[in-house]
């Protein structure tokens, strides 16, 4: 009966965890970076813009996307 009582009292955290863990989109993230680069690529076009889409790529495969 005690490991029945475990599994009840190790239920609820189980419950919050997939809610704690939702998956990070790309397109939430890092927007900071992502706001500056648009803005610059509306304005310069796309080849004066390198190192600010460098900046948001480092951004990104810092949190994990395979970039």
């Amino acid at each position: 009966m005690s490991s029945l009582s475990a599994a009840s009292v190790e239920s609820p955290p189980a419950a919050q965890s997939p809610e704690q863990k939702k998956p990070l989109r790309p397109c939430c993230a890092c927007p900071e970076t992502k706001k500056v680069r648009d803005a610059c690529i509306i304005e310069k076009g796309e080849e004066n813009c390198t190192a600010l889409i460098e900046a948001h790529k480092d951004c990104m495969r810092a949190l994990g996307f395979k970039i």
